[in-house]
């Protein structure tokens, strides 16, 4: 693994992404920040973090993926990855809000956007950026928002964390053809509010009851409805109101 530790960036993932088209980086190398001035979140979402407190990073995976529709297994590995390394340092009920959102409890304590491209070899790289609220305490007008720190009511080290995802993520993506049917029943497993009736919202802002029931094999999330069927939905689909 490299690393490479930045004061300041616009954003982790688009340095990675420029440095890696100019360059050959060995796989599982490592950019963070202290301060990112435009972190993006899924579909333009912005991610906003206070300077210093909390883990910014951006990660190359590369040769993992052989095919463009297996794109969801980088959000699994990663996910449980970070999930991993949470429950190392005893963070308490940890779950993975679809796609990637990571949460204790009820709060969102960390999101992960990942982002992949075709080389003209055929070969698919995917950078995976992860902003995770480590020691950050205020959270003004972000009621669903919440940090480790908070959570545990202490404060941690952040290069600890990233080394221990990071570690996670080589041996999911080194064990993923023997282990994947696993990691994927792991990730069904760890999805918020898996299970239990909620109300959801769609993109013509109706709203409907439905339980999640796990995911497709593209990553679609699958929700039964009140009349029994069950319907797939893409991100930015639906919006799970809780």
């Amino acid at each position: 693994m490299k690393l490479i530790k930045l004061d300041a960036i616009d954003s982790t993932n688009e340095f990675l992404k420029g440095l890696s088209s100019k360059q050959t980086l060995e796989k599982f190398t490592v950019v963070t920040a202290e301060i990112q001035t435009k972190g993006k979140g899924q579909m333009g979402s912005v991610w906003a973090s206070e300077p210093s407190k909390n883990l910014i990073m951006s990660v190359l995976v590369k040769d993992f993926l052989e095919d463009i529709n297996q794109v969801f297994n980088v959000n699994i590995a990663f996910s449980l990855a970070v999930i991993k390394a949470l429950d190392r340092i005893n963070i308490p009920e940890l779950s993975i809000k679809w796609p990637n959102d990571i949460m204790s409890y009820n709060k969102k304590i960390g999101g992960i956007l990942i982002e992949n491209s075709i080389k003209s070899n055929g070969t698919i790289h995917s950078i995976v950026g992860l902003g995770l609220n480590v020691n950050q305490t205020d959270f003004e007008n972000l009621p669903k928002a919440s940090s480790l720190a908070v959570i545990c009511q202490t404060n941690f080290d952040k290069e600890s964390i990233l080394l221990s995802i990071i570690e996670c993520l080589e041996k999911n993506i080194q064990s993923w053809y023997l282990n994947s049917d696993a990691m994927e029943s792991d990730y069904v497993d760890r999805l918020f509010k898996k299970g239990i009736p909620m109300p959801f919202s769609n993109q013509k802002n109706q709203k409907f009851m439905g339980i999640i029931q796990g995911i497709s094999a593209i990553g679609k999330l699958q929700i039964l409805l009140e009349d029994d069927s069950i319907l797939e939905f893409d991100i930015k689909e639906i919006q799970m109101l809780y």
